[in-house]
């Protein structure tokens, strides 16, 4: 199955952005070649990007915050495992004090290193990190994999207490939405959402051999799916088939 997911609200969508960046460091970090590492450290300008609000780290730790009330208020309910509750507690705790420990925004000690900075500057210029434009890092993506994976993982770090946050809320809110089977007739699929509960995230499972690609919108109030085929003209076209989809509502 391909999940697709629709943030409510900017913060979520926020959230998904840098998980999603996050990811994909990790994932070119690993790797060995200059090209890989190259776009590792475009990534990590992106992630810094990102993280830019100045109320960013201010909403992390207050959903970290949030979360850990709430969670606290199951003490006492025998359906409750009190090991498991202390355990993800502690882990909001852990994130919350790295977090409450970094001083600025995400990337603030990158932000001061002229090096990395003038590499930033001509990511974002087509051909811009030529040799001849920054000899320096055309030096340093020659070096041994080993240092520049170690120099990387150096930079990357500082986003790890962000990260951490991020993936810890992320999956409690996809934990709190349990999957069901809806049918889109005629590729169309419309639900209101109930009152006095606020939902953040919407999760739709489409089962790839169907070739079917979602186009979500919604609001507090509905949320509207439309489903779409990639034609050999490469035009989205409207499917107008029945069709069947497992969608979750986290809050």
């Amino acid at each position: 199955m391909i999940l697709y997911e629709y943030p409510f609200n900017e913060r979520i969508r926020t959230y998904l952005r840098l998980e999603h960046l996050f990811l994909r460091l990790s994932e070119l970090m690993a790797r060995t070649a200059p090209l890989d590492h190259h776009y590792a450290l475009a990534t990590i300008f992106e992630v810094m990007d990102v993280g830019a609000r100045a109320d960013l780290k201010s909403d992390v730790m207050k959903d970290l915050e949030k979360q850990k009330q709430a969670l606290n208020s199951y003490r006492g309910n025998p359906a409750i495992s009190e090991a498991a509750l202390d355990e993800v507690v502690a882990q909001i705790e852990h994130c919350f004090s790295s977090l409450h420990a970094l001083t600025g925004k995400a990337g603030q000690s990158l932000a001061e290193n002229d090096w990395l900075m003038s590499i930033r500057s001509r990511v974002g210029i087509p051909g811009g990190t030529c040799e001849f434009d920054l000899p320096a890092y055309y030096a340093w993506q020659h070096r041994d994999a080993a240092a520049r994976r170690g120099d990387l993982l150096r930079w990357a770090t500082t986003f790890t207490p962000l990260a951490e946050s991020i993936h810890l809320l992320l999956k409690m809110l996809r934990n709190s939405g349990a999957p069901q089977k809806v049918m889109a007739m005629g590729g169309q699929f419309q639900q209101t959402l109930p009152q006095g509960r606020t939902f953040q995230l919407l999760r739709l499972a489409v089962d790839p051999a169907s070739g079917l690609i979602p186009e979500i919108s919604g609001n507090r109030l509905m949320v509207s799916i439309r489903l779409m085929r990639h034609d050999s003209d490469d035009r989205l076209h409207a499917s107008g088939e029945d069709s069947g989809l497992e969608l979750a509502l986290c809050s």
